[in-house]
């Protein structure tokens, strides 16, 4: 049975309010984006519902979306990888001096630039396992090393002139006038999806994220769950890089790192809804949006630019103080007798 269907049976148990508010707080953050498109749909009409704002919130935020996708699963199994954004910025600025500056085809170059993700996610794995130092620090080493780096190789400047049939696959083709980008952060999210709810590696995960003497003590892998979990991180942070280089076109040296704190706070926040308590990735898919549609209305009615500072880093407070009182409230919070137990043989 998948943590679906048990914290339904749990829920199916309990009082009608306690339901209801479980009902909302899933819920809370659809709720949330509804009723902001309502009042600057309302104030400002012709400029927010515009198919042309809501095509460009949809397409410009994939790389946001992506990026968070890289981060939640490592928070799954109890990592933070904090060089998620200089990863991003290291793999688009690769991508661009490869295409741009040495001729490289995008065949080529492409794979080149999300095996500097892959590894980045190994060298972060290798530290933290192996000398046992917090991921917390070791990423942030990483990430500031890796920012060195970018500046180094590019010389500090923009790079730009890349094969235009990247731009053309990311931002410029449409289906339903919306860029193909978006359909890729989505596809995304439906496979992390079904990774963490429906597979025994997903599940593994959560053994892990939960309690790592428990999964050790009933056979888990602990060591080469979280190696994977930090591997992954880094090749879907290079994936957002490559998004990123055919959103805008180039790559910038320094643009990339401020996606950082927006990912967290789309993560945290993102684990207040749909599956409460849990880092998810529809709860993160939400929360990327609900955040995009408050600064953009804001922005529309003649905010300064300073807001998304206010909202990226308050939504990010409050987000991880409402996701501990999920988690610590959630149904299924506490380990099931499954879980206490693990599988029956160690896990391949």
């Amino acid at each position: 049975m998948t943590w679906l269907t048990q914290s339904a049976t749990g829920a199916a148990s309990e009082p009608l309010h306690k339901r209801l508010l479980s009902l909302f707080e899933r819920v809370a953050l659809i709720v949330g984006i509804a009723v902001l498109v309502a009042i600057f749909g309302s104030i400002r009409p012709e400029a927010f519902l515009s198919w042309a704002n809501i095509s460009t919130m949809l397409g410009s935020q994939s790389v946001l979306v992506v990026l968070t996708m890289a981060l939640i699963i490592p928070l799954t199994a109890g990592d933070f990888d904090l060089s998620i954004a200089a990863n991003l910025t290291l793999s688009a600025m690769v991508l661009a001096l490869l295409n741009a500056k040495a001729g490289w085809p995008l065949g080529l170059a492409i794979p080149v630039s999300l095996g500097v993700g892959v590894i980045t996610g190994i060298v972060n794995a290798s530290v933290i396992l192996y000398f046992r130092i917090p991921s917390l620090i070791v990423t942030l080493g990483t990430g500031t090393f890796i920012n060195g780096i970018v500046l180094w190789i590019s010389g500090s400047m923009t790079i730009s002139g890349l094969s235009p049939s990247l731009v053309q696959w990311v931002i410029v083709t449409r289906l339903f006038g919306i860029p193909l980008a978006f359909y890729y952060a989505l596809a995304l999210c439906v496979a992390i999806w079904y990774l963490l709810g429906y597979t025994m590696l997903g599940r593994r995960l959560l053994f892990v994220g939960r309690g790592r003497e428990v999964a050790r003590l009933s056979g888990v892998r602990v060591t080469s769950i979280r190696f994977g979990a930090l591997v992954a991180s880094g090749l879907l942070s290079s994936a957002a890089g490559l998004l990123y280089v055919g959103t805008i076109g180039g790559a910038d040296p320094l643009s990339g790192n401020t996606f950082l704190l927006p990912a967290f706070a789309a993560a945290f926040l993102g684990a207040t809804s749909i599956v409460p308590g849990r880092f998810n990735p529809w709860g993160s898919l939400f929360a990327v949006y609900f955040l995009v549609v408050g600064i953009t209305g804001l922005t529309i009615l003649g905010i300064q630019t300073y807001v998304q500072n206010l909202f990226y880093g308050g939504a990010l407070v409050v987000a991880v103080a409402l996701s501990q009182l999920a988690r610590g409230r959630a149904p299924g919070n506490q380990l099931t007798q499954q879980e206490r137990t693990g599988p029956s043989r160690p896990a391949p």
